[in-house]
């Protein structure tokens, strides 16, 4: 199955973990990354999607930060 995941974080080196994580866990990388201005809470937001390759069958109760 094809697994897709959309990370997202503020602009702090705890979003780049996430992505290293992620991509440590054999997820690669989808597109570009994004970011924009959270004007409701002040900050900047980064988002990056990932996807994976993975057996089984998908279902809408696949754990996707499992994989």
């Amino acid at each position: 199955m094809k697994l897709y995941r959309f990370l997202s974080a503020d602009d702090t080196s705890a979003f780049c973990h996430k992505v290293t994580e992620a991509l440590n866990k054999g997820w690669e990388l989808y597109g570009s990354p994004t970011q924009a201005y959270d004007a409701a809470n002040g900050v900047m937001r980064c988002g990056q999607a990932v996807t994976k390759d993975a057996p089984g069958v998908y279902t809408a109760d696949t754990k996707l930060g499992e994989h």
